[in-house]
């Protein structure tokens, strides 16, 4: 299905994108120019202590400041309810400026995979690019064997045991980022990063970071890929 626009008012110069993703029609919503002043996330970001936080990011991380992370979540609101049902829009569970620093020869079996953030229904993720020059962007997956494009709590039993079975048939994917289809997964779309495009979408879809080799990896926020990632989930 052809993406569809939206304006939100007259005044209002972002430029809203619904798409309608793969055999499922997930939807995904791309909001370009979406921050007044990114430049200020990005020298946020670089002023603060980043590190690894959990075994699943490729890089390290820094949190958002809670008031600037409910301002995002706020401002974000009406397109959760109009979109994804979700009125009043979940709270902010997790919100971080994240950085990929970790080379592809040095991922983690887990990290060379598409995943998901969770099974349940109300999880919404967003993704707001911050960085200059190649991004690369964020791409969608399908599970081969069960055509899952998402994972929820009724599914999870089963994408485990496909996935354990698929890997000690092919093997473990090389130490590289997904970069395209694979034996286990077919990607159904690929969302390009631009700076300052905001990605809304579903927790429970499988997604990956899309990063081609023209993608600079730098452990300087001002010079790598910088995301501000906030995770929305009502617990």
């Amino acid at each position: 299905m052809q993406p569809h626009c939206m304006k939100a008012d007259m005044t209002d110069t972002r430029k809203t994108t619904l798409h309608l993703q793969g055999e499922e029609q997930q939807p995904l919503i791309a909001i370009d120019d979406f921050w007044p002043d990114p430049d200020a996330l990005r020298e946020d970001a670089a002023s603060l202590r980043m590190a690894p936080i959990g075994p699943h990011y490729p890089g390290v991380r820094a949190e958002v400041p809670p008031r600037l992370a409910e301002t995002m979540r706020r401002r974000i609101a009406p397109l959760l309810a109009e979109h994804f049902g979700l009125d009043p829009a979940p709270a902010v569970s997790e919100a971080y400026y994240s950085l990929v620093t970790t080379a592809p020869a040095d991922l983690a079996p887990i990290q060379r995979l598409p995943h998901f953030d969770g099974v349940e229904p109300g999880r919404i993720a967003v993704l707001l690019f911050l960085g200059h020059g190649e991004q690369g962007g964020t791409a969608f997956y399908r599970q081969r064997t069960t055509g899952f494009e998402s994972v929820d709590e009724s599914r999870l039993g089963r994408f485990r045991a496909e996935l354990q079975s698929s890997v000690q048939t092919h093997g473990m994917p090389e130490a590289s980022y997904i970069a395209g289809d694979t034996p286990l997964y077919e990607r159904i779309g690929v969302q390009p990063a631009r700076f300052n495009r905001a990605l809304i979408y579903a927790g429970n879809t499988l997604h990956c970071a899309y990063l081609p080799p023209e993608v600079v990896l730098s452990s300087d926020p001002l010079a790598g890929r910088l995301t501000l990632n906030l995770f929305l989930f009502d617990d």
